[in-house]
């Protein structure tokens, strides 16, 4: 650093924090470390006793923390993102603009964390958002930083963005209630209208609604009817067990749906189906817990279908790895180890 004249500042970047006291009225920080002094600057920083300032010395190819976040965050804008209206501290944030389906590039978004010096934290990645939710902040741990390690940040994202957010593309759901006790009338049903109640929640309204016995052609038969109704997702309740009078896994089978999984390792869910027809539309076999558990499977599978995107086999697999509810007094999916 070096001491300066204060008229002489402008465009140079303090040192320290800057005391401004007015007896009744006001004692803080007119001016904080890491400040551009502006030409505006100027009189009140005379009026503060400043005659001289200390100030960094701004060598070629260093870059002020304002500026080197303000490139971070280009490594994850993208569409549906917005940033900070203002820098605080060096810091700018990401916010969702939209509700929708939160995804990370975790590999490039370690590989830049790895640099010194730079930091970008985000949110759990694989996650259902609300507009206005906070994914991200970034910003350099000095006050400068050489501009060779932000054009190394930027090699490694490579024009790709390491942030996503998808908006929900469903809109029409069929379910098909499964079990000769609901058919017939012995019990109520009050599975259906927990699956409307979650589907609300990513703006997938349900249009068709069929209630058969635990025959395996009725299952079949009604799958094919809500086909036939154009709707965009299909949810099948009860009978995924291994019962012998549970048909409603072999049923989605035989509709014609290719299954990329019947099991998950997540508990509670365990005993998860789901599969895709070749239009692209997907069927789900629910498992009975989600009738009563606060999340299960099915609330961590969801959001992603919703937005339209595919999961896979390894999707799935992947899920395991903070899929066991603990089963807390009061359910905080999704901020809970196990909503990740």
């Amino acid at each position: 650093m070096k001491l300066i004249k204060t008229e002489d500042a402008v465009g140079h970047v303090l040192c320290h924090d800057l005391t401004r006291i007015v007896k009744d009225e006001f004692k803080g920080a007119q001016f904080k470390k890491g400040h551009i002094i502006t030409e505006e600057d100027i009189p009140m920083l005379l009026s503060m006793g400043k005659e001289h300032l200390y100030v960094w010395e701004m060598e070629e190819g260093m870059v002020h923390e304002n500026d080197a976040a303000k490139r971070l965050y280009k490594l994850c804008d993208n569409e549906n993102i917005r940033p900070s209206e203002t820098i605080k501290e060096g810091k700018i944030e990401a916010f969702s603009t939209i509700d929708g389906y939160f995804e990370v590039d975790v590999d490039k978004l370690d590989a830049i964390n790895s640099l010194d010096e730079i930091m970008i934290a985000t949110r759990h990645g694989n996650t259902a958002v609300k507009k206005g939710d906070k994914l991200a902040g970034m910003r350099v741990i000095p006050l400068v930083v050489k501009d060779e390690k932000l054009k190394e940040s930027e090699k490694i994202q490579n024009d790709c963005p390491i942030l996503k957010v998808t908006p929900y593309k469903l809109k029409k759901a069929g379910i098909v209630t499964t079990g000769s006790e609901v058919f017939k009338g012995i019990i109520k049903d009050t599975f259906t209208p927990v699956i409307v109640d979650k589907l609300k929640q990513y703006g997938i309204e349900t249009t068709e609604h069929i209630t058969v016995d635990d025959g395996m052609d009725n299952i079949i038969a009604a799958i094919k009817k809500i086909r036939e109704k154009g709707v965009d997702i299909i949810l099948c309740s009860g009978g995924m067990s291994v019962d012998p009078d549970d048909n409603t896994p072999e049923a989605i089978k035989n509709s014609g749906a290719e299954i990329i999984t019947y099991g998950a390792p997540v508990l509670p869910g365990a005993m998860f189906l789901l599969g895709y027809f070749d239009d692209g539309t997907p069927i789900m076999g629910l498992p009975g817990c989600v009738m009563f558990a606060g999340a299960t499977v099915f609330d961590l599978v969801l959001p992603k279908v919703a937005a339209g995107i595919k999961v896979t086999k390894k999707d799935i697999v992947k899920l395991g790895n903070g899929g066991l509810c603990l089963g807390c007094n009061e359910c905080r999916y999704p901020v809970c180890p196990f909503g990740k």
